[in-house]
């Protein structure tokens, strides 16, 4: 356990980068530690952590990978050490700024009154899926109740955003006709 306790300090001991202009810096979340024991007073005879690592656009899922190994090989040690990376589908990316965003944003501004912030914070959507067919800008209604059993929204924001919606749809294909 202490060569583990050791490996996992030294992946968390410098942030993996900064951020850039549209996302927040990467981090590293463990989220186990594990070796087996029911019985306190018996050496493991192995320990694993495990963890997850949000990314963004300034690391691909190999260039991510080599930076871990090259960490865990520095703090290792003599301890011996299996390392997997599961794969990722989550890859970061971003709509640029121009008039597909400028669109929406002014769709947004004109039904509430309000300018909308770009923000990639949202966490992974199934946007991922469809980003090389199509620009992709994510919004929509949030609240106290999101992702919560009985999940809800008032119908004043539900129809504001159908509205949004529409007035997207009319002006994108308005400005193609």
């Amino acid at each position: 356990m202490h060569h583990l306790v050791r490996i996992v300090t030294g992946l968390l001991a410098s942030p993996l980068d900064s951020g850039t202009q549209h996302f927040d810096a990467s981090n590293i979340e463990v989220t186990t530690f594990d070796t087996g024991n029911k019985a306190v007073n018996v050496i493991p005879a192995e320990a694993q952590a495990r963890f997850n690592i949000r990314f963004n656009d300034l690391w691909t899922p190999d260039t991510l990978a080599a930076e871990i190994r090259a960490r865990v090989a520095k703090f290792a040690g003599n301890a011996r050490y299996t390392l997997t990376f599961e794969p990722t589908n989550a890859l970061a990316f971003l709509t640029q700024p121009g008039p597909f965003v400028d669109m929406v944003s002014r769709a947004v501004q004109a039904e509430t009154g309000r300018r909308p912030v770009l923000s990639t914070t949202g966490g992974t959507s199934d946007a991922r899926f469809i980003k090389s067919y199509c620009p992709v800008v994510e919004f929509g209604l949030v609240g106290q109740t999101m992702h919560m059993v009985d999940e809800r929204v008032k119908v004043d924001d539900f129809e504001r955003l159908a509205a949004i919606y529409e007035r997207v749809l009319n002006d994108y294909f308005g400005a193609a006709a």
